[in-house]
């Protein structure tokens, strides 16, 4: 078991870091690429960290050796909107609360274009809606229904791009790893760093998807349940931890932008390889799970409807996440 468990944390980290390294580099790319602030956000820095959850459902539902390993793939595809809708918002707001930034202590609101915002969530609860019918519902075709959720993403990016905004520049921007020394670090390199960074994270993916195979019967917790409570705290930092450094830096449109454009991929992409690799059937904790992501994000939909969003209201949302993990490790709901 200790082996397991370094393997488990030690998979995590490189997953981590390795997601750091991409973030890093696509930050570049949106600059070099001339994408606006906002879509910087929402596609190329959401992409970057929400890759490690979309990589743990793929790995696990299409490369999964037994029953058990693709149930933990279909438990990460939802415990990743989980997560991000409650704890990554939450996160968000603690630390507004807490900043001891003079710029971020005296804002009375979130600085952060709340209609957008709002928008996202409505998106994201009609396409997650139509993923939890899917998991209570056997039809015919029910697989290709996937293609159907790939290109619900495809036009959100489209989307994105078209919508008008400041363009993202290079002020603030950390030097590119792979090459510190330049100040303009060319589109090739970014690039590349980006592509490193996959490969890695794929590769580390496999490994923590199978010491969740070993940990979760060991702490008398079934798959899917090890899953949606332990893969979303290690997949989930890079959102979290971005959110931390542009709400102290007073960069709260970035932050939340970041986490709604990862909701959006985690609500398609993950449940499009859970339909074209396996039943995509609900029970049970999974019932309960994309249940209180619907309760979490119409929550976020009013307040972002509202126009004016403050620290604590955000703050609330992490409880949300810890009545679920009460209830599943209590054993409310049967397994």
């Amino acid at each position: 078991m200790v082996v397991t468990l370094l393997l488990l944390v030690g998979s995590a980290l490189v997953i981590y870091f390795s997601c750091e390294l991409f973030v890093n580099a696509v930050e570049w790319l949106g600059h070099r690429l001339s994408v606006t602030q906002t879509a910087t956000g929402t596609i190329l820095a959401a992409f970057g960290t929400a890759l490690p959850e979309s990589v743990v459902t793929l790995v696990a539902v299409a490369f999964g050796d037994n029953p058990a390993q693709k149930d933990i793939g279909v438990g990460a595809a939802l415990g990743g909107p989980l997560a991000l809708s409650t704890l990554a918002y939450g996160v968000v707001g603690l630390i507004l609360l807490g900043s001891r930034n003079p710029l971020v202590k005296k804002k009375t609101a979130v600085d952060a274009d709340c209609v957008r915002l709002s928008h996202d969530q409505g998106w994201f609860m009609a396409i997650f809606l139509c993923s939890l019918l899917a998991g209570l519902l056997d039809f015919p075709g029910k697989a290709w229904l996937g293609l159907a959720f790939l290109g619900g993403y495809a036009l959100y990016v489209w989307k994105e791009l078209k919508t008008d905004g400041e363009l993202h520049d290079c002020d603030g921007l950390e030097p590119l790893r792979f090459r510190p020394h330049d100040e303009q670090p060319s589109l090739f390199w970014a690039a590349l760093q980006s592509g490193v960074a996959l490969v890695v994270v794929f590769a580390a993916s496999r490994i923590f998807v199978a010491q969740l195979d070993v940990i979760g019967p060991a702490l008398g917790l079934p798959p899917q349940l090890a899953a949606l409570l332990l893969s979303p705290v290690a997949t989930e930092m890079p959102e979290t931890l971005n959110a931390v450094i542009w709400v102290q830096q007073g960069k709260e449109r970035l932050a939340l932008a970041n986490i709604s454009g990862s909701m959006m991929i985690q609500s398609t992409v993950p449940t499009a390889f859970g339909l074209f690799f396996t039943p995509w059937r609900f029970e049970g904790a999974l019932i309960l799970a994309a249940s209180v992501t619907l309760l979490a994000t119409a929550w976020l939909f009013l307040l972002f409807r509202r126009g004016k969003v403050g620290g604590a209201q955000l703050a609330r949302s992490s409880l949300i996440y810890a009545v679920f993990a009460g209830a599943l490790i209590f054993k409310a709901v049967p397994a």
